[in-house]
């Protein structure tokens, strides 16, 4: 009778979105504690930002953040309470922040020639100007970031002191800028052991997590030395990716095309890909974590 069916599935309907409901409105233990991981990617990475506003939109609970590379940089400034439509302006301002600069001054000759590596100036005084003053004790929500110290290949897990270093260690691209000192450690770009950082949600305290994982979709050949070098690690990344995406309670993977990690130009292109894909995967996030909680959510009726 398809007059019956359509009643069962509004009634369907009313006690998935009554579970939602409760659920979004309910913080741990009544409810599994919600963490959010963002993946490395650099310019594509703004992605994250659109994922986001989509959550936020949707009343999705995040109690706990973790980010690697541009992962580290969305993921912090959100944890710092700033509102997402502030970071939206990061990536409007890219161009004024010369972030790109600090790619396009790698010059052929001084990764051959010169005995060193640079110093991503702009970088750097962008994350100083935005997290200079913050430890991560005193983020609004719970924070942690990974970085590699190039010594040992260990991977480095952050939860506590400084922010900014840490953060900036935590995008430091290897074999290009030069590693980030720190204590007794030389650290650079955490995406080469710890590209998708679920793991280091759950040790905040996590118990499900939703990854927003961005990976290499460029079909475009690297056009130089610096390029080649990119795109190297962008594939131990994504192949890192699959292998973490297990562990995740659901995974959002924004298409951003022919973006490369140095195309700072078209962060808000990568944002707007993140939104829509967000937006579109939401229901089935919702599901997915709805599943996860009923258990609990039923002992609380």
């Amino acid at each position: 009778m398809p007059g019956f069916v359509c009643a069962q599935e509004s009634d369907d309907d009313i006690l998935r979105d009554a579970m939602w409901t409760r659920l979004a409105s309910s913080k741990p233990p009544a409810r599994p504690p919600v963490g959010l991981a963002l993946s490395g990617g650099g310019a594509r990475g703004f992605a994250h930002t659109g994922v986001l506003e989509a959550l936020g939109y949707a009343g999705f609970p995040v109690d706990y953040v973790s980010g690697t590379s541009m992962g580290a940089v969305i993921g912090s400034l959100y944890a710092s309470g700033s509102p997402v439509t502030d970071i939206w302006k990061l990536g409007r301002d890219a161009r004024e922040f010369k972030i790109s600069k600090d790619f396009k001054s790698i010059q052929l000759l001084s990764l051959l020639i010169f005995n060193r590596l640079i110093t991503p100036t702009y970088i750097n005084r962008f994350l100083e100007t935005s997290l200079g003053s913050l430890t991560f004790a005193n983020l609004k929500t719970p924070f942690a970031c990974s970085a590699m110290d190039l010594r040992t290949g260990e991977k480095i897990v952050f939860t506590e002191g400084p922010l900014a270093i840490a953060v900036r260690a935590s995008s430091n691209l290897p074999g290009i800028f030069a590693p980030v000192q720190y204590r007794h450690r030389y650290l650079v770009d955490g995406g080469v052991v710890d590209f998708v950082p679920i793991g280091a949600a759950r040790q905040l305290g996590a118990e499900w997590v939703l990854a927003s994982v961005i990976e290499n979709t460029s079909t475009r050949l690297p056009e130089n030395v610096l390029m080649s070098l990119l795109q190297v690690i962008d594939i131990r990344g994504s192949l890192l990716a699959r292998s973490a995406e297990k562990e995740a309670g659901f995974v959002i993977k924004p298409e951003v095309g022919d973006m490369t990690v140095a195309d700072f130009d078209r962060c808000e292109e990568a944002g707007e890909a993140g939104l829509v894909e967000a937006t579109r995967r939401m229901d089935a996030a919702r599901e997915a974590l709805l599943i996860h909680s009923a258990p609990r959510l039923v002992e609380k009726l």
